[in-house]
């Protein structure tokens, strides 16, 4: 029975041993040595330094290391102590880390005493899960505050707990030189906390200070759409590879650059104070901000950016500024101070509190509110004390601008300045949205800290699976195990700059996950790009064409585990039929493989196809003319406006 694998179910319950046979006896004082494989999202949440505490805390004598595949233990000493290490591992975990799968299997004792973090495996192996990237933990909040401490002020302040991940990684394991930040070298006081297992910043890759880290710099009007041109910080980066690294979409991004500055902050707020426009580089793109309470200043972002009417996100200090606009239930006050930090919606408030201009949310009941979540955010909402338009760095329909020379060639008409930083984002990864519904959190828009977390399911995908998404508000997903992981918000494929995104984020996802898809799905409807993607792979894997809305319906069947036969009823608008029509407000009967269409809204023109579904006046056009003929044109025009409304 030595080498029998005891499965570990992600609750910390194991499956009880034979008597006399099980690899940890609580009783068995002889020595035992136990190797433990651990799946799921282990790697840059400060699980290592977990196990090494808990070692060392119990007398255990082993090693821990990182794997393409998840985390690798071995831990010896005496039975009673191994059983206690297996059963606590994942009862006191990390904040952010959760055990997908684990296997404890007995093998024979080597006499260590002494246990140790070793050096990552790097050979290919199945896969592991990333980390979305965190919000600022507490402790890194009151560092940033404190002027004793080395990073005060430090806008890229994180540890284990907090900070990038997935927007810096490039590859796996999960180690600095897998990640954007392989080009600044550790001064010694950071490399010390990185070297020292009790340290909060052990092994936390994304760790910097102002002596060896990335710096920010500001460009005002009059500079904007420079190239950038001084060489890197201190010593030159170890390889080329590491010299230019590329983006997800392939293109080559100059190497780290001495970005710098007497106060960039402070000409941030300046220019925000004369109601101009700026573009400030975050955690996964660019943000446009302005004044939210200048309403000249919102109207020019309005019409520089070509955005007519959709509301803007909104940026508050804290919950008493958020308080001051909006009701604030509990639940929302939870889901605003979230890890994840999404743009959450909330019932305005009728009157109190600075107003904001109107042209934020022209006509809207609600506001988009979102506190700080990085401490650049958090550094400049505490000088402007005042609510700032955050909206997406871009123009309309287009994906996130999320590096320093793009933004400035894309962003150049729009903003008057930007806030600039050398720290390379990887793949860009647009605001989350939420709302509070039910007591329950729901996600519209399920992208930064959210992503790329994986939906865990009841069943097994028999093959890896691509979806690759509609054309609008595109999100894809990889199926493999009983994992869907879905992707960022990749925005409407209707354009080739959204498109390279897609591909280019389908590609790294592929590589990360170590997912090769045998079978890859798409929407029904010929004309979307992500269709003719899917279609363009016929000779890579099976092509299977799913109904829009019997997608809808499985992936809500899937979510709550249901195998059907269901009512499925899908309110959604427009989606393409195997009769080649354009379906819309569906009742199906369903399960997960197939559908029956029992009810449905009968057919009507739409005179345009696809810009009627823009310009709804065009849908009223058409049931007129079908209605009366062409006695339409002598109907009164008061008439014509009221069944045109």
């Amino acid at each position: 029975m030595l080498n029998e694998p005891v499965s570990i179910d992600p609750s910390g319950a194991a499956p009880p041993p034979e008597p006399g046979s099980g690899p940890v006896r609580a009783d068995a004082q002889e020595v035992r040595r136990v190797r433990i494989a651990v799946q799921g999202t282990v790697q840059g949440v400060g699980f290592r330094p977990y196990v090494h505490r808990l070692a060392a805390e119990l007398g255990l004598g082993g090693w821990v290391l990182n794997g393409a595949d998840g985390v690798t233990i071995e831990v010896e000493g005496p039975g009673s102590r191994a059983a206690a290490f297996v059963t606590r591992l994942s009862a006191e975990l990390p904040p952010l880390a959760q055990i997908e799968r684990m296997a404890a299997t007995p093998i024979a004792a080597l006499g260590e005493r002494i246990f140790r973090i070793a050096p990552s495996e790097q050979a290919e192996r199945p896969f592991t899960l990333v980390a979305p990237d965190i919000a600022t933990c507490p402790d890194c909040l009151a560092e940033l505050q404190d002027p004793a401490n080395r990073r005060f002020g430090y806008a890229f302040i994180n540890c284990t707990n907090c900070g990038p991940r997935f927007t810096v990684v490039r590859d796996l394991p999960y180690d600095r030189a897998n990640t954007t930040m392989d080009v600044f070298p550790l001064c010694p006081s950071c490399l010390a906390e990185y070297e020292h297992p009790a340290d909060r910043r052990f092994h936390a890759e994304p760790t910097a200070c102002p002596e060896c880290g990335p710096a920010l710099t500001f460009i005002g009007a009059s500079r904007a759409g420079r190239a950038l041109a001084r060489g890197p910080k201190t010593t030159q980066p170890r390889s080329p590879k590491t010299a230019q690294p590329r983006g997800a979409d392939g293109t080559v991004s100059s190497p780290a650059q001495p970005l710098g500055g007497n106060d960039p902050i402070a000409s941030v707020v300046a220019s925000l104070g004369a109601g101009q426009i700026v573009a400030v580089k975050g955690l996964g793109g660019f943000h446009l901000a302005c004044d939210a309470r200048n309403g000249g200043a919102v109207a020019l972002l309005r019409q520089r950016k070509g955005r007519e009417e959709k509301p803007f996100a909104v940026m508050v200090a804290g919950l008493a500024q958020a308080r001051e606009l909006c009701t604030v239930s509990e639940d929302e006050a939870a889901l605003l101070c979230a890890p994840a930090r999404p743009i959450v919606l909330l019932d305005r408030r009728r009157s109190g509190g600075e107003p904001l201009a109107p042209a934020v949310a022209p006509g809207q009941k609600q506001l988009g509110l979102m506190l700080p979540y990085t401490p650049l955010h958090r550094l400049l909402l505490d000088r402007w004390r005042g609510p700032l338009v955050m909206t997406s760095g871009n123009l309309s329909e287009e994906p996130i601008a999320y590096r320093n020379e793009e933004a400035q060639a894309r962003l150049g008409a729009i903003a008057d300045g930007f806030l600039l930083h050398n720290r390379e984002i990887h793949m860009r990864c647009d605001d989350s949205v939420a709302r509070v519904w039910g007591g329950a959190a729901r996600l519209l828009r399920r992208s930064r800290g959210y992503a790329p977390a994986p939906v865990r399911l009841r069943w097994r995908f028999a093959q890896p699976i691509l979806a690759v998404g509609g054309e609008l508000k595109n999100t894809f997903c990889l199926g493999r195990e009983n994992f869907a992981i879905l992707s960022h918000h990749i925005g409407d494929l209707e354009n080739e700059a959204a498109m390279r995104a897609f591909e280019g984020a389908v590609e790294h996802y592929c590589r990360l996950f170590r997912v090769a898809p045998q079978v890859i799905v798409h929407d029904l409807h010929p004309d979307y790009r992500s269709t003719r993607y899917a279609l363009e792979q016929a000779g890579r894997a099976r092509i299977v064409g799913v109904q829009h809305h019997h997608a809808h319906i499985a992936a809500v069947m899937a979510e709550h585990g249901l195998e059907g036969p269901v009512i499925g009823v899908a309110w959604d608008g427009t989606g393409y039929g195997p009769d080649g029509c354009l379906w819309g407000g569906e009742f199906l009967v369903c399960d997960l493989r197939g559908f029956e269409r029992v009810g449905h809204w009968s057919y009507f023109p739409l005179p345009g196809g696809a810009a009627a579904i823009r310009q709804p006046w065009r849908v009223a056009a058409g049931l007129l003319r079908e209605r009366f003929g062409d006695e339409v044109a002598r109907l009164p025009l008061p008439a014509l406006l009221h069944y045109a409304s």
